[in-house]
């Protein structure tokens, strides 16, 4: 019976990429959304991959989406934690609300996520839990301090849960990307992206969704069960870790 898999955020940009990889592969695939219905919708009408909405935010939220694809598609074996924000400002103009919302989303998202899926998967001895963190997470980037924040936190808390999860089977891991060329990133002002950002990547160009993809897919696999606590850093060359 072909695996489960819930990605957050998975209806457009990496994360669709993520879904549509995983759904290639074979695994059944839910994907999560936040507030898109129209590209949600759309998503679900060219690919077959069903979508379902909750804010990872609201823990609640997330442990009745989590019953409800359990219900339609079966326990779910592999969760990827895609789905995160930003409210971008230079810290001494960051408001508390700014901050809490990336951090809600961005960290308290991948907990609220993983725990009621957690049980489950120790019961059955198989999981695979993968983190989508950022380069930012890394080696840090002005006025995103909220962001980055969040995003090393997802690496901290891979690196405690796969100690936790290695003795029942259950793999916890980070990809940490760089620039891709997302809708998102794309939009950023020609003049900005080619004089400010390409050339700080040292492969000259931006990272494809599709390439955070197969790094995940990777880590999904029932082959890679001796990799656990760590970080895939898919940034071009721009930071080595």
């Amino acid at each position: 019976m072909p695996r489960t898999a819930i990605v957050t955020g998975g209806s457009r940009g990496i994360g669709a990429a993520i879904s549509i990889a995983l759904q290639k592969a074979g695994y059944n695939v839910a994907a999560n959304f936040a507030g898109n219905d129209e590209a949600a919708s759309k998503f679900t009408a060219d690919t077959g991959i069903r979508t379902y909405k909750w804010s990872v935010a609201d823990y609640d939220a997330c442990a009745a989406g989590i019953r409800q694809v359990e219900a339609d598609l079966g326990p779910v074996d592999i969760l990827v934690n895609n789905a995160g924000i930003t409210r971008d400002a230079m810290f001494h103009k960051m408001t508390p609300q700014q901050w809490k919302e990336v951090i809600d989303t961005n960290l308290s998202g991948v907990f609220n996520m993983t725990h009621p899926v957690w049980s489950g998967m120790r019961d059955r001895k198989f999981g695979r839990i993968i983190t989508i963190s950022s380069i930012n997470g890394q080696k840090g980037q002005a006025g995103q301090a909220n962001y980055s924040a969040a995003k090393a936190g997802d690496i901290g808390f891979t690196k405690a849960l796969a100690q936790e999860g290695a003795r029942a089977g259950i793999t916890v891991n980070v990809v940490a990307p760089g620039y891709i060329g997302t809708e998102m990133v794309r939009a950023i002002d020609e003049k900005v992206l080619n004089e400010r950002i390409i050339p700080q990547i040292p492969v000259g160009r931006l990272g494809e969704p599709e390439e955070i993809a197969r790094c995940v897919l990777f880590l999904a696999a029932d082959d890679a069960g001796f990799i656990t606590g760590s970080t895939i850093t898919a940034n071009g060359g721009q930071y080595i870790a």
